[in-house]
Formats: structure tokens, sequence, C-alpha cells
């Protein structure tokens, strides 16, 4: 069972709030009848449900962009720090987790789920999934940085693969990566003597960052966006 106003979000309806508008004037329909409420539990895989006319077909797994906020962690839960799904909160189903990790100083772009399989098959080392930052550094790059940074860089447990940089500005640069290790932008930077002031995910694989997400906002992917991460092999 579902809330109401949670399943239509789910499947493209809009934001809470839009929804509950929905909802309010009518144009909602569970079994026929309109008499229901936002808050209107409902059967998702067996009750009619119609929006306008038009049934709704639901998923059963759940993909969210979420514009993670510096401060929290990125974990189920945790004892001392408020995690990446209490951003979600009542909105989000039991068995969702954040696909991969941000440091709890890191902010940006971290998608959660329900959906194993393709969480498995996204982080698998094997597929290479591009992962682009904003980093904003402590003095400008020079360029036998820049050629080191973007040949790989030997740290103490591994060697990265070739990252891919623009320079932004002076101190700001985009820097895509191809693996993930902890703590991995700000050890490439460290090594080549820069200290990472500020840092953001603005991309994971085919996906950006959706600006118009302030910090602990998420939305739901849309099917296009689904699609173009299952078609990461």
């Amino acid at each position: 069972m579902m809330r109401l106003d949670k399943l239509l979000a789910h499947v493209g309806y809009g934001t809470r709030k839009e929804v509950k508008a929905l909802i309010k004037a009518g144009r909602v329909h569970v079994n026929e009848s309109t008499d229901i409420k936002d808050k209107t539990q409902v059967d998702e895989f067996h009750d009619h449900i119609t929006v306008d006319g038009n049934p709704i077909a639901y998923a059963p797994h759940h993909w969210i962009m979420l514009h993670k906020p510096a401060g929290v962690v990125s974990a189920t839960q945790d004892n001392v720090h408020d995690t990446v799904m209490d951003c979600i909160g009542e909105w989000m189903a039991p068995d969702m987790f954040p696909i991969g990790r941000l440091d709890i100083d890191s902010e940006g772009l971290l998608l959660i789920s329900n959906d194993g399989k393709m969480a498995h098959r996204l982080l698998s080392p094997k597929h290479h999934v591009a992962k682009c930052y904003e980093v904003h550094i402590d003095a400008p790059l020079q360029e036998d940085d820049c050629m080191r940074l973007c040949a790989g860089i030997e740290l103490e447990d591994f060697t990265t693969q070739p990252a891919q940089l623009e320079i932004i500005a002076p101190c700001v640069i985009h820097l895509t990566i191809h693996e993930g290790k902890f703590h991995q932008v700000k050890r490439m930077l460290q090594a080549v003597g820069h200290e990472v002031l500020y840092l953001k995910r603005i991309s994971f694989g085919p996906l950006h960052l959706d600006e118009q997400l302030q910090p602990g906002e998420w939305r739901y992917l849309d099917e296009e966006e689904i699609a173009a991460l299952s078609a990461i092999q």
C-alpha cells in the first residue's frame, strides 16, 4: 500500500504540491471514486487509478535524483549525522539506498533507488561510468598538473584512469573521473599539490544535476532518464 499523492509523484504527475492540487480538483479517480484525499492509501498494483481519465502505470523500482547537501552522509542510517535518506523522508520506499556516495562535506547529484541489479551495474568498475565534479581549489593548476591529471595519477593504493579536465576559472575546474574511490578527487588534487575547497558532483553517467533542485531537494527520474541509465553497458 502507498499514499496516493506519493504514488502520483512517483509516476510523474508533479511535485507533492501539484499532485495534491490534482486530487483536490477531482481529476484523480480511485476505483471510479473521487471521494479521496492525498493521504488515501491505495494498492499500487491492484487499484484502478486514473488522472483525467488516463490510467496510471506503476513500476516497482523507484529512482530519485537528490541534490545532496553538505553535512549529511551517504548512508541509509547513521548514529551521529543526518543521512541522505532523511532528505527524502516519508516519500522514500523502505528498501531504497544511495547509489555510491559523496563525502559528508561534498554536495551534488546523488541517485537513490531500490533497483539493486541496475545499481550494481552502474557501480561496477568494468563499466567506467563517468562522474563529473565542479572543484574549487586553493590555487590555479599549472600545465604539468593538468598533464598529470589527464594521464592518470598514481596514488598509494591504485592508479587512476585518465581524467578529463576543463578549466572554468583560475581556481575552478570540472574534473571527470571514471572510478569513484574513497576521497578520489581530493586525493588526485592533493597529489598535484592542491587543496580542494569545495566539491560538487554535477553529472553521473548521462544524467546532469537538475539546476532547479536546491541542496536537500529531490525529484523522481523520468522515463527517459531511467532509460538512459539502463542503456549503460
